[in-house]
């Protein structure tokens, strides 16, 4: 049963590769091309200074899927293989990761919405509101502070509204923070920061995600967004001087769910038995259950969700590898099961998270159209 642990077939899933080919992996990299830090087993090329661009929403198959879209972007995509996010791939677990150095099991955001422990409250760990002190969450220094301190340059360009935020703390904290409110403001920031004498500048990119969720990530409106942005980035490149190194990454890939493969947990009471707390997102949920009811509630979401998601314990997923090496302060966070979903199932809950049934494109779990994303890296020039 595809439902059942371990799973019978495991070909269309990619797990984490933490330690030299995740977005955990990232920044240490460019600190060790910048002799800050120790060499590292993701290599890349010595730079004065890199451009480190995240673009919301890009995964791997979906670049490859549309090379003739994004015409530079693709024209790098063959060069590298491409990085795994950690689990859930998600935004704000990815940019986590990115920004600390650390594995989901480590820094502790671990999903779009996360319970809180000794609660049954839910952190929306993008809106932040009403949520824990985000440095006693997160409490661990950022990969950006730690390269600042070994006497690099760094910046953070990022949306003006997102200075200050929850996230932002625990992911980019103890670095320079420029608010932008567009792309062109966007090229101008990142280009100052490059003036700096030994500059790591860190870039973010929302709106090709964003049109993933409206309209679907195949639909004409995502690939005139993608086609923009490749231009944008194109644009960049073309300013940069010749030795900084401009390096291209995504958060996620995106599934679209058509109305047929959307299971409701309100409108069925097996799946609703023994739930204290539902977290989590359509394609990955945490669910937590009752203290003594755990393999009850796991046997029944198997049953109902046979050959169309991974249902688990959250030990199973630990000894997968899942999260990566684990603080315990993390883990009553994760679910007591975890269900991620497969093919293009998602798991809904509209009394909870009424936002979801209206979005077409979705994320999180660990199929290779999500968790695969690129590493697009076009070097510094020679002098």
């Amino acid at each position: 049963m595809a439902g059942s642990w371990p799973p019978e077939d495991p070909a269309h899933i990619v797990l984490p590769r933490y330690g030299g080919g995740s977005l955990a992996d990232l920044l240490p990299a460019v600190g060790a091309s910048m002799e800050v830090g120790a060499a590292y087993p993701l290599a890349l090329p010595p730079a004065r200074g890199w451009v480190v661009l995240l673009i919301d929403g890009l995964g791997w198959h979906l670049l490859r899927e549309h090379r003739s879209t994004a015409a530079y972007l693709a024209s790098l995509a063959e060069a590298r293989s491409p990085l795994t996010t950690g689990l859930p791939s998600t935004t704000a677990t990815s940019l986590t990761s990115l920004g600390t150095g650390l594995e989901p099991g480590r820094h502790g955001v671990v999903g779009y919405t996360t319970r809180i422990p000794g609660t049954k409250r839910t952190l929306n760990a993008l809106s932040w509101r009403d949520g824990p002190d985000p440095r006693a969450w997160q409490p661990h220094d950022t990969a950006l502070a730690r390269l600042q301190a070994g006497g690099l340059d760094v910046t953070v360009v990022n949306k003006r509204d997102f200075a200050g935020s929850g996230l932002t703390v625990a992911s980019q904290r103890g670095v320079p923070f420029a608010g932008v409110d567009d792309p062109a403001e966007r090229l101008h920031q990142v280009l100052a920061a490059t003036r700096l004498a030994r500059p790591v500048v860190y870039a973010y990119e929302s709106a090709l995600d964003h049109t993933g969720h409206e309209r679907g990530c195949r639909s004409a409106c995502w690939k005139n967004r993608l086609a923009a942005i490749d231009a944008e980035i194109a644009l960049l490149r073309s300013e940069l001087s010749d030795d900084i190194g401009l390096l291209v990454t995504g958060d996620h890939g995106m599934v679209d769910v058509p109305a047929g493969d959307r299971v409701e947990v309100d409108d069925d009471p097996a799946l609703q038995a023994d739930v204290v707390v539902l977290a989590g997102e359509a394609r990955f949920r945490h669910v937590h259950t009752r203290a003594t009811r755990v393999e009850q509630v796991l046997s029944r979401w198997r049953d109902r969700l046979a050959g169309r998601a991974i249902v688990c314990t959250r030990d199973e997923a630990l000894e997968s590898g899942w999260f990566g090496p684990l603080d315990e302060r993390v883990r009553p966070r994760l679910g007591d099961v975890l269900v991620a979903s497969l093919g293009t199932t998602a798991v809904f809950s509209t009394s909870r998270f009424p936002v979801e049934h209206k979005m077409v494109g979705f994320h999180g779990s660990l199929t290779g159209a999500e968790t695969l994303v690129p590493l697009l890296v076009d070097l510094p020039r020679p002098g």
